[in-house]
């Protein structure tokens, strides 16, 4: 399964770079991108225990500011720091119903469909701290998540499809309490992709773990400062 969390990963990565008019290029060592990369993603995503340094760094920019998400948790590379490290989790094709956000009020899920309401995600996402990161390209190729209470975005999540997989990144709480996020968000994507097994990697998996998944192996992210 570790195998499909990390194509599901690299592929989103590849989606967010696409939108962004960078797409990266695919081997069967590893997913890299020779331009700098949005905010908050990797230049590269190994795909393989056996990709070395070199396989990654060059087809890359390398220079500073350069990040590698290391999938297997087996490079060493000269020059970069770990910025941190994670866990790659995985959930069992899930069924259920959002459970209520911690003040009792009941959080109205539902997906993000249009421009603006992705706007409004990414602001109770980031607090006003990032911007035009996610773009409407996104839309319909992924899914994003949010929850409403009184009209008002508390929680939300982002869900990509590929393989036999949902990847599910992006969980926040905003308004609520996070169990509840990841209540709702699990429940949502057993409603909009049933069957499937959900993934995704988390540097604090408890949350997840509450909520059903399993770590199933470790990752690395270096950053070249």
């Amino acid at each position: 399964m570790i195998n499909e969390a990390v194509r599901n990963n690299a592929e989103w990565c590849d989606l967010m770079c696409r939108t962004h008019g960078i797409p990266g290029t695919f081997t069967d060592l590893a997913w890299t991108n020779p331009t700098r990369t949005p905010p908050l993603y990797p230049d590269a995503v190994t795909l393989s225990p056996a990709a070395s340094a070199a396989d990654v760094l060059d087809r890359i920019d390398p220079g500073s500011g350069a990040s590698v998400k290391d999938s297997f948790a087996t490079l060493d590379l000269p020059g970069f720091d770990v910025l941190f490290e994670a866990t790659w989790i995985h959930h069992p094709a899930p069924g259920g119903t959002p459970r209520p956000a911690a003040t009792g009020d009941p959080i109205a899920w539902e997906v993000v469909e249009d421009a603006a309401t992705l706007r409004e995600w990414e602001e109770a996402c980031f607090s006003g701290g990032v911007r035009d990161l996610f773009l409407p390209g996104l839309l319909g190729a992924a899914s994003p998540l949010c929850g409403r209470i009184e009209g008002d975005i508390v929680c939300g999540a982002m869900l990509n499809a590929s393989g036999r997989v949902v990847g599910v990144s992006n969980v926040y709480a905003s308004g609520c309490d996070i169990d509840a996020a990841w209540s709702g968000t699990v429940a949502l994507a057993a409603e909009l992709f049933p069957g499937r097994p959900l993934v995704g990697y988390e540097s604090d998996p408890e949350p997840a773990t509450k909520q059903g998944f399993t770590p199933i192996g470790p990752l690395r992210i270096w950053l070249r400062p």
